[in-house]
């Protein structure tokens, strides 16, 4: 028999099935062929010059070592085909296929390859890639075991090493109205206004100290408090957006996403201080930075996350989605009114129409009394407080829709886990919360935080039933601002 570059390795792992240890056990980057499922996707279609670029190894070297090992464990004669260089291989076309190499080259990315290598490896092997398939790659490997804060820090190179297939995909596009054609429509608002701020930031003067700032600062603060709008459009990401992707199994890019929203949170925090305290080199330097933050992640929007959302997400999710936009609100634009949700006549609340709907008149029977649901709402509504329910599967049931809320909410996380509604790095701290209710060591937790100038008191309660039994999870959320600087008396007859 003879060796080619252009032989399938399925079958010839099939006829000598000692290979896949031989091969194990030659390069490290072959340890995967172990892997069934490997062997069925890409192995069925994989030729062994594909297998060699896999393998970062000349192909001739890899169709003598073959050879040998053959004629070692057989006693066959091998020979290997000549007749000048190989043509360029096919790139793998099928979707399972692609994402198995994609997966293999983010791997080796996380051993610390070299980039370049790996883009041209890339280019060999994998044609037509999209957004949505490099999510699902990243979430196969978090579900494997990938730490997600490694594929967060990775992010970045994972994106330079797909960027030129990337490039090549349009950015979706979507109905004035539709939920990504607003996401968009803020994205165009945002470079704009980036653009603004590096330009202030570049012509900042060398020199030291406030009073050459001149009008600067006061231009500086006006664009800050303008990219401030940006908490909206990440919170419609993280309140309605990812909860869908959630129902659908996809929470690992969301979470990788999340912890990017946070960092970037957080530089624009500091590119504020900078520019109180009168610190050019550092407001250049943070500006620099957090601009270019927000930047990759526009990219990222359009070339991985809203594809993905679109190849997921069906007509019944975007109307989910485009319910709770008004909740949040909207940053620098006004959405467009030509796309409408889809759903049955007098649809209101997600799931909600008029055949299920509670009737306004039925009481519920409470401890010490009894009222109306529509009443109830009300006055649900109109506490002082924030409140959200979480039940003993950890899972939000509830939340008041108060007109200004401490923090934001909106339907989508109705049924979420509420770990899934909370930053990557809150999770650990909201678990023990959470484990210590449910064993009944406490009952109560407390926080306190200074946000934007106001003073936020958070609690969490235990809920037992009349048996002890754990029930669920109570936040109650209130601006103490006010209350907090009360002093001496006001009675009742002092009311004006």
């Amino acid at each position: 028999m003879k060796l080619a570059p252009s032989d399938k390795l399925a079958p010839l792992l099939e006829t000598y099935p000692s290979l896949v240890d031989f091969l194990a056990g030659y390069s490290p980057k072959f340890e995967k062929l172990k892997n069934p499922l490997l062997r069925k996707t890409v192995g069925k279609l994989a030729t062994l010059d594909q297998v060699a670029r896999m393998g970062d190894i000349p192909v001739d070297r890899l169709l003598r070592v073959l050879a040998a090992e053959i004629a070692r464990a057989t006693g066959e004669d091998v020979g290997l085909e000549t007749g000048g260089e190989p043509a360029a291989p096919a790139a793998f076309t099928d979707r399972e296929s692609r994402k198995e190499v994609l997966k293999d080259i983010i791997r080796d990315l996380h051993r610390g390859g070299d980039v370049e290598t790996l883009r041209k490896r890339f280019a060999d092997l994998v044609a037509g890639v999209s957004g949505s398939e490099i999510a699902a790659m990243e979430q196969e490997l978090m579900a494997e075991g990938l730490p997600e804060e490694d594929v967060r820090k990775l992010c970045d190179i994972h994106v330079q090493v797909f960027k030129d297939a990337l490039d090549q995909n349009p950015a979706p596009s979507a109905v004035p109205g539709h939920p990504l054609h607003t996401l968009a429509a803020e994205n165009r608002a945002l470079e704009k206004l980036v653009a603004e701020t590096r330009a202030v930031l570049s012509a900042l003067p060398a020199s030291a100290g406030a009073a050459d700032w001149g009008g600067q600062k006061l231009k500086l603060h006006a664009l800050l408090d303008s990219l401030a709008q940006l908490e909206k459009h990440y919170l419609k990401k993280e309140n309605q957006l990812f909860p869908a992707l959630e129902a659908k199994g996809i929470s690992g890019p969301s979470k990788v996403m999340w912890a990017v929203h946070d960092d970037v949170r957080a530089h624009l925090k500091d590119l504020r201080r900078a520019v109180e305290a009168n610190d050019k080199t550092l407001a250049a330097k943070a500006g620099a930075f957090v601009l270019a933050e927000i930047t990759d992640m526009i990219y990222k929007e359009e070339k991985i996350f809203f594809p993905m959302c679109l190849e997921t997400l069906d007509d019944k999710d975007w109307a989910r989605v485009k319910r709770g936009e008004d909740e949040v609100g909207y940053a620098w634009i006004e959405p467009g009114r030509e796309w409408a949700p889809a759903g049955p006549a007098g649809e209101g609340k997600a799931g909600e129409t008029e055949a299920n709907r509670p009737e306004a008149s039925a009481l519920v029977e409470l401890d010490t009394g009894s009222l109306p649901p529509d009443l109830l709402n009300l006055i649900l509504c109109r506490l002082p407080v924030d409140i959200s329910f979480v039940d003993e599967k950890d899972e939000v049931r509830y939340y008041s829709a108060s007109p200004e809320r401490v923090f934001p909410r909106s339907p989508g996380i109705i049924g979420r886990t509420v770990q899934n509604c909370h930053p990557p790095k809150s999770i650990e701290v909201v678990n023990r919360i959470l484990a210590e209710f449910k064993a009944g060591t406490r009952d109560q937790a407390e926080f306190w935080i200074e946000m934007r100038g106001r003073f936020i008191h958070v609690r969490y309660f235990a809920v037992r039933d009349a048996g002890g039994r754990y029930r669920g999870c109570l936040e109650v959320s209130q601006d103490a601002t006010g209350v907090r600087s009360l002093r001496g008396e006001k009675r009742l007859l002092d009311w004006e």
